[in-house]
């Protein structure tokens, strides 16, 4: 896609300081910049690589005065960083605006679809299945019976959504998801072998959702595994059957929650988090990477460490503890001195 300068000036709201018909048709650093580019300048750091980019096109604030000659044509806007950031939403709009129905694709006879549909080739959409207008699903993705996609939502490429899944509107299910498979639930029987349970409910997940790729969703025993709205989820994370993690929580990659655990609103959870069972979360917690939880956690805490407890008390212990082979041998020579004495 090619657009001019005087188009993403009229996007952004901004003025042309330069060739208005110069065309662009990829992104890049400023000190990147190659004809045919689009860059732009926020951080006065990097000022000087202004006057050296081959950027067709430079994005500025509009207070921006030059100190040499510029080979770049400026588009002149109030916060060249938040103009940017617009600018790419912008251009994935137009480059994910697929709509229709590619083939081979299977769609059963007893199944609904609203307006502006992109399926991609080899997807599969079950019985019963109810999809909303403006949905987006890409190649290779699978849609069990009786499952619900809201308005507005993408499901891209790989992903699995299992029997009885319901997704809101505005999600984003990235490649590799797999939402609603069984829970991990087994019970011995009296020869030490174990009896699967059977896993009949499901997954919901609300409105403005993002599950990242690779991240693995288990339906409920009883009842429904719940996300709730505006939750982000980042790559190859886990949730066991019968979690619910409150609204506007965000949780990074490799963090894994065992089955029938609540997590609150507005929690923060770092990368490779461990957290146990049947525990409650609280609101507005933060937990550092590679912290392990075992117990509940009150609203606003702080943790770290595995087991995890404050995050003021972890630094000050930390400080001991790698400290600790020096304290070690000032212990070892006191009590030495003792022992003479």
């Amino acid at each position: 896609m090619k657009f001019t300068a005087a188009q993403i000036a009229g996007i952004l709201n901004g003025t042309v300081d330069g060739d208005e018909g110069i065309e662009v048709s990829k992104l890049a650093k400023i000190e990147e910049g190659s004809k045919g580019s689009l860059t732009f300048l926020a951080n006065p750091k990097y000022t000087h690589y202004i006057y050296s980019t081959q950027a067709s096109i430079t994005i500025v604030n509009n207070d921006f005065v030059a100190s040499q000659d510029l080979s770049t044509t400026l588009i002149r806007v109030e916060n060249a960083y938040k103009a940017f950031s617009q600018l790419l939403e912008y251009y994935n709009q137009v480059k994910m605006n697929k709509t229709g129905i590619e083939n081979p694709v299977f769609i059963s006879e007893t199944a609904k679809y609203g307006e502006n549909l992109y399926l991609g080739a080899f997807s599969y959409i079950g019985e019963n299945v109810k999809i909303g207008d403006n949905v987006k699903i890409y190649p290779n993705v699978y849609i069990g019976d009786n499952v619900k996609v809201g308005n507005n939502s993408v499901l891209f490429t790989g992903a699995k959504l299992y029997s009885e899944t319901v997704v809101g509107e505005s999600c984003v299910i990235n490649s590799g998801v797999v939402i609603g498979a069984d829970g991990f639930g087994f019970t011995p029987n009296e020869k030490g072998e174990y009896n699967k349970v059977p896993q009949t409910g499901n997954v919901i997940l609300e409105d403005n959702v993002d599950v990242g790729p690779g991240t693995t969703i288990d339906r409920a025993t009883l009842g429904s595994t719940l996300i709730k709205r505006g939750v982000k989820l980042d790559n190859q994370i886990q949730i066991a059957h019968n979690v619910t993690i409150g609204e506007n929580t965000v949780i990074a990659a490799q963090t894994g929650i065992a089955g029938s655990t609540k997590i609150g609103k507005n929690c923060i959870i770092g990368g490779q988090v461990g957290i146990a069972g049947h525990i409650t979360i609280g609101d507005n917690v933060k937990i550092q990477a590679q912290s392990g939880i075992g117990r509940n956690v009150k609203d606003n805490e702080t943790l770290q460490g595995s087991p995890a407890f404050s995050y003021g008390d972890f630094n000050k212990s930390y400080v001991y503890f790698k400290n600790l082979p020096k304290i070690m041998e000032r212990f070892n020579i006191v009590e030495k001195k003792l022992d003479n004495e």
